[in-house]
């Protein structure tokens, strides 16, 4: 795992630039740090060693140095991947996995990626064709951000590092303000910061000739369900997840397990029997914020180690610039802040952990994914009848029951579902947004998307929304950037291709029945697990936000900050004065949405208000 960056062309410092970008990112790879510059390109590497310790350093070449590679990841199957190549004659100077992808390229071109197996974000310079190759993995598991700055092509692992290069102004997108406050994270291509843009998962870029050209070499399918008996599915499921953990488990350094009260992480230390593992948990709330006594119960019967630690209130608030900064983006996840701490928490004994991400989206774990089964009899009603009864319930108070089930239910998956949070509808954002951007809806967001599946059912055009959105959105943005912010490794062994290859098979009544989510995935994980674990509701992340902004200090601090001078720069400031004020009284629970804006607050903070951002994060 490192940290890479870079930039085409030369400058007249083009060695003190590349340090400073270099220097951003040293959580990233505290190890070792390596560089390439010519006159026709720059690359840094941070590295954080796992894999062949004595030789894996970056950049690496091939045998004649025509290309030379920055590597952020791990191939799992570069064993193979590398025998097929010394079969071709190409010869390998290490062990690494890095030296497979160049001599990839070497003899594939841009179709090594094909052959990959694992997480990685890469750039390649190719000395003959004067050119930067660069791709990210297939569910966008790790980073790559590039901008266009004076005809160089700038990239890395973080934003922070891009804000090195000289001539980027910061400017905040307001189209990313727009978005992020009813996605909860930005879902466009293009990030908070103007002109800086993320490259989308299965997606490579190649720049030639100062044009950055971009191409998708994967995306999920759910063409066909599997025609296999349920049992016979289920059987070869298990051995690829099974094989998959394995797989995740190679390293030349320790590696333990984030374990939680759920059955993804409870699956994954159960297979890999993994000694130690870690855990947080809040106390307030008489438990319901504390999956501490869950993972200690199941690390007691799986006779492995279990450190845990509990968050208190003043400790969580103290991160929150930290976290902002290490997320390089606003994020309104409230999980992201103790992720923070348990990555920390885990950084102090090792450097690599395994991670249960990516379940919900493959399986069908989601909640939310139990609506269209709810749905399905009130939806026989005609379109025009339900509109109309819509209108109704839309006046009626929100606390009333039934209102949300009347209004979500006359509209189509398309209308109603943008992802595992909806913070601000449209007209909320116009009522809220004292400054405004490009002005699209959420739908129109997303209607590329939903164009791609619109032959899918319900549940699995929502898993679609969820793999394409809110998992490199959300769920695995917080999960690089709060593991890497402690220079810990995160992996994810559901997030493999081979997994999902048989997991898009699942028949929908496979991964819901009866309101019981991931259905199949919870079959498989009662062999290894007790039937309290496996078949324990979905709860994500519990985080007791609610409470802690009805109490005085933190509604306080919120509120001050809710009137602040920036505050009304972009926000009009009675609209979110009443959602804090309602909160405290009890009257609507407005926690997530008090969050969303008070997070890209804190956020603005750090990058646009902070004239020394290190010192801002203790460094």
């Amino acid at each position: 795992m490192c940290g890479i960056c870079g930039f085409t062309g030369k400058l007249p410092n083009s060695k003190e630039v590349l340090e400073k970008m270099m220097l951003k990112i040293y959580h990233r790879g505290p190890d070792q740090c390596g560089s390439h510059i010519t006159d026709q390109v720059a690359l840094g590497f941070r590295r954080l060693s796992i894999i062949d310790l004595d030789h894996g350093m970056q950049p690496m070449y091939n045998e004649d140095k025509k290309k030379v590679i920055v590597f952020n990841g791990e191939i799992y199957n570069f064993k193979e991947v590398r025998a097929d190549l010394e079969a071709k004659g190409h010869v390998f100077a290490n062990n690494a996995d890095t030296e497979c992808i160049v001599h990839g390229y070497e003899e594939y071109g841009t179709k090594i990626v094909d052959k990959l197996r694992g997480m990685f974000a890469f750039s390649i310079w190719d000395e003959e064709k004067q050119s930067l190759f660069a791709a990210r993995d297939f569910f966008g598991i790790k980073p790559y951000y590039y901008a266009v700055i004076g005809g160089h092509l700038v990239f890395a692992s973080e934003i922070k590092s891009i804000l090195e290069f000289p001539g980027y102004e910061r400017e905040v997108n307001l189209d990313a303000l727009e978005q992020y406050l009813s996605f909860q994270y930005d879902p466009l291509e293009e990030t908070f910061f103007k002109g800086i843009y993320k490259l989308k998962p299965g997606h490579m870029l190649e720049f030639h000739n100062n044009q950055v050209k971009i191409s998708c070499f994967w995306k999920p399918s759910f063409l066909k369900e599997s025609n296999l008996p349920e049992e016979e599915l289920k059987t070869h499921l298990e051995a690829t997840l099974n094989e998959s953990i394995q797989s995740h488990l190679v390293s030349d350094v320790e590696v333990g397990s984030l374990l939680s009260s759920g059955v993804d992480s409870s699956y994954l230390t159960a297979v890999s029997k993994l000694p130690k593992t870690y855990t947080v948990g809040f106390a307030e709330g008489n438990g319901r914020y504390n999956e501490v006594t869950y993972a200690k119960r199941l690390a007691d019967k799986l006779e492995i180690k279990n450190t845990s630690k509990i968050i208190t209130k003043e400790e969580y608030f103290n991160s929150l610039s930290d976290v902002m900064y290490y997320m390089d983006e606003p994020l309104a996840d409230p999980a992201a802040v103790a992720l923070y701490f348990v990555d920390q928490l885990a950084a102090k004994d090792i450097k690599v952990v395994l991670s249960g991400e990516g379940s919900d989206e493959l399986f069908g774990g989601y909640n939310i994914y139990c609506e269209p089964e709810d749905l399905s009899k009130y939806q026989k009603l005609p379109r025009g009848l339900r509109k109309a009864i819509a209108a109704i319930a839309k006046k009626l108070p929100a606390g009333i029951k039934g209102r949300s089930f009347l209004i979500r239910g006359s509209k189509t998956v398309e209308e109603r579902f943008i992802g595992n949070a909806n913070m601000f509808s449209y007209e909320d954002r116009q009522n809220m947004l004292a400054k405004k951007g490009s002005n699209k809806t959420p739908q129109q967001v997303l209607s590329r998307y939903y164009e791609d599946v619109k032959h899918l059912n319900d549940v699995e055009k929502m898993q679609y929304i969820d793999i394409n959105c809110w998992l490199p959105g959300d769920i695995l943005l917080k999960a690089d950037k709060m593991s890497m912010a402690h220079s810990l490794e995160s992996r994810v062994p559901f997030l493999d291709k081979e997994v999902f290859n048989l997991a898009h098979g699942i028949p929908l009544n496979s991964k819901i029945k009866a309101h019981k989510t991931k259905a199949l995935f919870r079959d498989i994980a009662e062999k290894y697990l007790p039937e309290e674990v496996a078949e324990k509701k979905k709860l994500g992340f519990p985080v007791p936000i609610r409470v802690w902004l009805k109490e005085d200090d933190i509604y306080n601090k919120v509120m001050e900050t809710f009137t602040s001078e920036v505050a009304k720069e972009y926000f009009n400031t009675d609209y979110l004065c009443k959602l804090l004020v309602d909160h405290k009284a009890d009257k609507f629970d407005n926690s997530r949405r008090i969050w969303t804006v008070y997070m890209f607050l804190v956020w603005h903070g750090v990058y646009f208000e902070e004239q020394d951002m290190e010192n801002a994060v203790g460094f």
